[in-house]
């Protein structure tokens, strides 16, 4: 079961309409701090922009929640953007969409469908994850072994996720293991290899994983 979902890495993205162009940054953060840090960046690299609106969701229950519309009529920008956050289920993440206005007025939809769209639109290019607590497990073993192992971590028949691979006088692989699904993965490891492997537990973590659809 995920802790939370959010996205692996920052994202922009850019469309325009009616002249008017809308640049949207999507930022992994975990502090209000972090987001105020990548706000003045985004407000000093675009100074002549004519609005930086922004929306950002903290925490693990998505207890804090802020938004601006930065001069766009009230309930046009922040909002729908911080509507496209909850709706996708996200937080520790920052949107800001930075419009450069085009000389043509949207009107207050036109603005509310412009700034959904842009976050929506960007989110469509972020690589999402889930935060999940899971076992982290040394497994290791030796050569004559190893094609049998990645066989079955290509079929996808072990439910991991293999974090690292070493390689020395034997194969160690770094596995994330989920806590409902680790005593099954360890009987499926001991009956493929007929119990000649190391199975090492090195403790229980949360790790990024790609979000599952």
């Amino acid at each position: 079961m995920a802790n939370y979902y959010s996205i692996q890495d920052p994202i922009l993205h850019e469309i325009e309409i009616k002249k008017s162009r809308f640049l949207t940054y999507l930022i992994p953060i975990q502090s209000e701090a972090e987001f105020q840090e990548h706000l003045a960046s985004i407000r000093k690299e675009h100074y002549k922009a004519t609005h930086h609106c922004q929306a950002y969701i903290l925490e693990e229950d998505s207890s804090v929640q802020r938004m601006s519309d930065d001069g766009e009529p009230s309930g046009t920008a922040g909002m729908p953007m911080l509507e496209v956050l909850r709706q996708n289920e996200l937080t520790y993440i920052m949107a800001v969409v930075v419009r450069y206005f085009g000389g043509i007025k949207l009107g207050a939809g036109g603005l509310i469908r412009a700034y959904s769209t842009a976050v929506s639109e960007a989110l469509g290019e972020a690589q999402m994850i889930q935060n999940v607590s899971q076992m982290l497990v040394h497994v290791t073993v030796e050569y004559n072994q190893v094609d049998r192992f990645n066989y079955q971590l290509e079929q996808g028949s072990l439910p991991v996720t293999l974090m690292d691979t070493v390689y020395t006088d034997k194969v160690q692989y770094q596995l994330a293991i989920g806590l409902d699904v680790l005593e099954d993965v360890h009987k499926q490891l001991t009956e493929l290899f007929n119990a000649q492997f190391v199975w090492d537990e090195l403790g229980e973590q949360t790790v990024n994983v790609p979000r599952e659809v």
